[in-house]
């Protein structure tokens, strides 16, 4: 895993389109930004792993 330091605004850039940005700092809380391709699917991980789940089931598919 990398782990890196970043400040307000600063921001990350994953394979050249996907770019991650510190909105806020909140006490113990950020807030992030996600700009990525519509074709790449973005989720927080509590509803990828529900999704996720639904699939390995074959239940239909969640909505996120």
């Amino acid at each position: 895993m990398l782990v890196l330091s970043r400040k307000k605004n600063e921001s990350i850039v994953i394979n050249n389109d996907i770019k991650i940005v510190v909105v806020e700092i909140r006490g113990d809380k950020v807030r992030l930004g996600v700009e990525a391709p519509r074709e790449v699917p973005v989720h927080r991980r509590e509803v990828y792993d529900a999704i996720k789940k639904s699939l390995e089931s074959g239940d239909a598919p969640v909505d996120a």
